[in-house]
């Protein structure tokens, strides 16, 4: 079987970590190097009694209001890797494997539980209260690449609001809960939660025990109880990660802004930024969340990988955000391979207009360093314009509804410079 993606990485700074009164989540997607990451945007809606939503592999009741979302996702897939809602809430998840054996079947997807918590939960507690609703209802599995071979895991989650954060950890449909008590915390491809758990499914520990997983007594320690004996290569390399995020979260511990937050994702030596033969960081983002109610949330994507060679675009929730064509990959309706069974039998090209303006960006920088330098210096110059802009309105001094078009404006020039 081919490798197996080998990792992601998400963080959060809570005050007093951050230097402003500011949440700040950040996470990098890594993924199959030619997966196409596009960033939809879908506006809050209504929906009529009693109606199915088509999630990538089944079907589930449909309720009746969703929030206003903004994902970065695979292409191919109808969940999302990492995103936010209208809410003030942020969500990204991560690949585990536990001593629960994956199912085989089709279920949910983990990527489609991100997508399904910001769509129904209007605070992180409540969006995990949507995640292990519908796990425990549906279960978790079905293909998490867009190819033949077998590959499914489960999943763990960051779940973020202005006010807290929480780290939600599964394994089948069993799930056990933490709520973030340290300044600044980040998760990886591993399980985390201990001893101490906030939250958890009501038959965790029976099923524990009845598998001779837990003797009963003593203390409950969730990771050394589920995970398994001979973990995956890629778990272990998790640790290395996980070490060195927390290690980059602690030097900035009481400082954290977003720009410290843009640079751990694109911190190569740690593996945060990932490039390792056929996969690597294909999306990244960053979202602020000022504990001041009064004030927008801002959420930055790079909608291309690697982020080191890429510029984090800000979005910001309006009444009259202007729709962004050129981040969002074509549709391929019923033909889709995701579609047709059996599935991913062939290959359609899922590139937007910005990915393929950044291959060719980086193909020129390649080729010619000294231009290219230029080109993206300039970028960096226009992203830190916009930041300078951000951290003026989070002062007072802009109004927060004249950067609503900011998103569509930023990517517009990227795709002209590298023309």
């Amino acid at each position: 079987m081919a490798e197996a993606p080998t990792s992601c990485d998400c963080f959060v700074s809570l005050p007093p970590g951050s230097h402003h009164n500011h949440v700040i989540f950040g996470k990098n997607s890594d993924r199959p190097r030619d997966e196409v990451q596009e960033v939809a945007h879908h506006p809050a809606a209504s929906h009529p009694p009693g109606c199915l939503l088509e999630c990538t592999y089944i079907q589930i009741p449909q309720v009746e209001q969703t929030h206003a979302v903004v994902l970065s996702k695979p292409a191919w897939m109808w969940g999302a890797e990492m995103g936010a809602n209208d809410q003030g809430v942020c969500i990204g998840n991560e690949a585990v494997w536990t001593r629960e054996t994956v199912s085989p079947g089709e279920a949910l997807l983990g990527m489609d539980l991100v997508r399904l918590g910001l769509e129904r939960g209007d605070s992180a507690w409540a969006a995990l209260q949507v995640i292990t609703g519908l796990l425990e209802q549906h279960g978790q599995g079905g293909q998490c690449r867009e190819t033949p071979e077998p590959f499914s895991y489960h999943n763990t989650f960051l779940l973020v609001d202005r006010a807290e954060a929480w780290v939600l950890e599964t394994a089948g449909r069993l799930w056990v809960a933490q709520k973030v008590s340290d300044p600044v915390k980040n998760i990886s491809n591993q399980l985390t939660i201990g001893t101490e758990i906030t939250a958890e499914h009501p038959e965790l520990r029976s099923v524990a025990q009845a598998n001779g997983w837990w003797d009963g007594e003593g203390e409950f320690n969730f990771s050394q109880v589920f995970s398994p004996e001979n973990p995956p290569a890629r778990m272990e390399l998790a640790k290395q990660r996980y070490k060195g995020g927390t290690e980059l979260l602690q030097q900035h511990d009481g400082s954290v802004t977003v720009e410290v937050m843009m640079s751990i994702l694109r911190d190569k030596p740690s593996g945060i930024c990932m490039d390792s033969g056929g996969f690597c960081t294909t999306g990244s983002m960053v979202s602020v969340l000022p504990t001041d109610t009064s004030l927008p949330c801002i959420h930055f994507f790079t909608a291309t990988p690697d982020p080191s060679r890429s510029i984090f675009k800000p979005f910001i929730f309006s009444d009259c955000s202007t729709p962004v064509p050129r981040v969002v990959s074509p549709q391929f309706g019923p033909d889709d391979p995701v579609r047709k069974q059996p599935r991913f039998q062939s290959q359609v090209d899922r590139r937007h207009d910005l990915y393929k303006a950044h291959q060719v960006a980086l193909s020129n920088m390649d080729s010619n360093p000294d231009e290219g330098l230029a080109i993206y210096n300039i970028l960096r110059d226009l992203e830190s314009q916009c930041l300078s802009e951000i951290s003026a309105m989070l002062r007072g001094e802009i109004p927060g509804d004249e950067l609503g078009d900011l998103f569509f404006d930023c990517v517009d020039t990227e795709i002209k410079f590298y023309q």
